[in-house]
């Protein structure tokens, strides 16, 4: 790989030839996906332990719920992470472990039990978030919610160029924390599909992402079983896997390097069939 756009962590490298699939783990009651199957700390253990055993390279963990919900504060939400990093860690030393978080107090707190990654999915919407990842040696993803607060759905939503938007707000996350000392290896870009977004947007997203791959920096997806996928299909969460396979293949075929994603094994193998296909003639 030639260096950009390729993410290093805990001395592993991703890039679009070598990408990395993101296990995720809500220690949530209330997740839109899985309703709370993985919130008890054995479920989640289980889980994690399953994801690996799948391929996963990354495993996220999650303490609270992406959308509208009950509050959880951040002594709460530490409590729910923390601690199943910690034993992932301890379980799994090789194996790198993300947290999904948009606090400093409660990324501290997991990086200091074992997480590589600071998976941010609110732009920033902590300012010491980034120097937490600076401070730590930790990863750092810089996210686009289109200027909403965190657990806020976007509400008549418009933008000049939504892609245009996206690579502006990310790079200026992403510059910050290099100024910060986040290495430019340990930072990831996701244009956070849905997030500050409606339909539309998703959907342009995606067709123009290799206009954000092009700046150079890893990009991450998350859009597995999104609601985007459910519009164009008519399709309920339990029937959108076919939709979030094509669009995983649509992304890795334009430079995304990180997926994250609920079924480990069929993003593995969907992945690993577009990396073969695209990449086929230079191994």
């Amino acid at each position: 790989m030639s260096g950009q756009g390729v993410l290093r962590l805990r001395g592993r490298e991703y890039g679009p030839d070598s990408p990395a699939v993101m296990g995720v783990i809500n220690r949530t009651p209330d997740s839109f996906y899985d309703h709370g199957a993985t919130f008890g700390f054995d479920a989640a253990l289980r889980a994690a332990e399953a994801a690996v055993h799948r391929g996963a390279d990354i495993i996220d963990i999650g303490g609270v719920k992406a959308g509208y919900g009950a509050y959880v504060s951040a002594e709460e939400e530490a409590r729910r992470t923390a601690p199943v990093i910690a034993e992932l860690r301890a379980q799994h030393p090789d194996v790198v472990i993300s947290v999904d978080t948009w606090r400093a107090p409660v990324a501290r707190e997991c990086v200091a039990a074992g997480a590589d990654l600071v998976n941010d999915t609110w732009a920033g919407a902590d300012p010491e978030l980034a120097r937490v990842a600076a401070e730590s040696g930790a990863g750092l993803v810089c996210s686009h919610s289109g200027g909403l607060a965190p657990r806020t759905d976007p509400h008549r939503v418009a933008y000049r160029d939504v892609v245009a938007d996206v690579v502006a707000t990310v790079e200026e996350l992403a510059e910050r924390a290099v100024s910060l000392g986040v290495p430019p290896e340990r930072i990831v870009v996701d244009p956070t599909h849905d997030f500050g977004k409606n339909t539309y947007h998703s959907l342009e997203l995606t067709r123009r992402l290799g206009e954000l791959a092009g700046r150079g920096w890893p990009m991450l997806v998350a859009v597995s079983n999104k609601d985007f996928i459910g519009e164009v299909l008519d399709a309920p969460v339990a029937e959108r896997w076919a939709g979030t396979l094509a669009v995983l293949a649509v992304s890795a075929w334009q430079g995304a390097c990180v997926f994250r994603v609920h079924d480990v094994a069929a993003a593995r193998a969907a992945l690993d069939a577009v990396t073969g296909l695209a990449y086929a003639n230079a191994r």
